[in-house]
């Protein structure tokens, strides 16, 4: 069974979002196994400079990295990735489960996005758009089409 990480920079409050990605992360139990893991978002003057911003990304990206699991195909969320349709997505996670790969670790950053180091560590980097989420929609979202990729793999009903 494939094992899926989710490591999300930001601890979701919001009753809504729990919710919604507690109903996914059920609806995903029958395809994968699946963990989330809530790193906390590197503090920030009120102000920051761009090297302030940019040295919390660093942190961030260590406590990311480190969170990986072993041997996890490693995908970044972010803005500049490659785009797909739902189709295109339970194709290529169907290419890399048919290439070996037996875990994946989705990698969705904090208000800031990910560090280049994160970026360049990522096998696939991909987007939901080239609009900007709130991080904690973008996890309910990837959530959702985890789920939408995996029915669609298996000849399920839920994609339309």
């Amino acid at each position: 069974m494939l094992e899926i990480t989710i490591i999300a920079v930001g601890k979701m409050k919001e009753k809504f979002y729990i919710d919604a990605a507690s109903e996914y992360l059920k609806r995903l139990g029958a395809y994968a196994r699946v963990a989330v893991t809530e790193l906390p978002e590197a503090r920030r003057p009120d102000s920051p400079s761009p090297a302030e911003t940019s040295a919390a990304m660093e942190r961030e990206a260590d406590a990311i990295l480190a969170a990986v699991p072993k041997g996890a195909a490693l995908v970044a969320m972010c803005v500049e990735g490659r785009e797909m349709t739902s189709e295109e997505f339970s194709a290529e996670l169907e290419k890399l489960a048919a290439g070996g790969v037996s875990k994946l670790c989705f990698v969705i950053g904090g208000s800031d996005g990910l560090s280049q180091r994160v970026k360049a560590a990522s096998r696939i980097r991909l987007s939901m758009s080239r609009m900007t989420l709130p991080h904690h929609l973008a996890r309910v979202m990837l959530l959702e089409q985890l789920y939408r990729a995996m029915n669609i793999s298996s000849g399920g009903k839920y994609h339309k």
